[in-house]
């Protein structure tokens, strides 16, 4: 565990993943697992068959998720991750689908 960073630590990172990622439980097991690592977010499809994920909170659990994203447990199949990294913006909270 890193020592008191406070918000310093505290990021946002937007993924879009490309793959099988539609219709195959993708967006429910994102947010199960972003919730399981407290992140605050939103996970949504898109238009073109990829799925964006939006999750912000401690670097760290933020990591974790894009390491999920990209493991052997992630329903359907995922190509490609690609990732943005941001400061965290105001007013995000829970995780949902949409």
């Amino acid at each position: 565990m890193q020592g008191g960073g406070g918000e310093a630590d505290e990021v946002r990172v937007t993924a879009w993943v490309r793959g099988r990622v539609q219709g195959v439980g993708f967006r429910w097991w994102t947010r199960t697992c972003a919730q399981e690592l407290g992140l605050a977010g939103v996970v949504d499809n898109l238009d073109d068959g990829r799925v964006q994920v939006v999750a912000q909170g401690p670097r760290q659990a933020c990591q974790r998720l894009l390491d999920e994203l990209r493991g052997p447990g992630a329903p359907g199949w995922v190509d490609t991750v690609v990732e943005r990294w941001a400061a965290p913006e105001p007013g995000l909270e829970g995780f949902r689908e949409r």
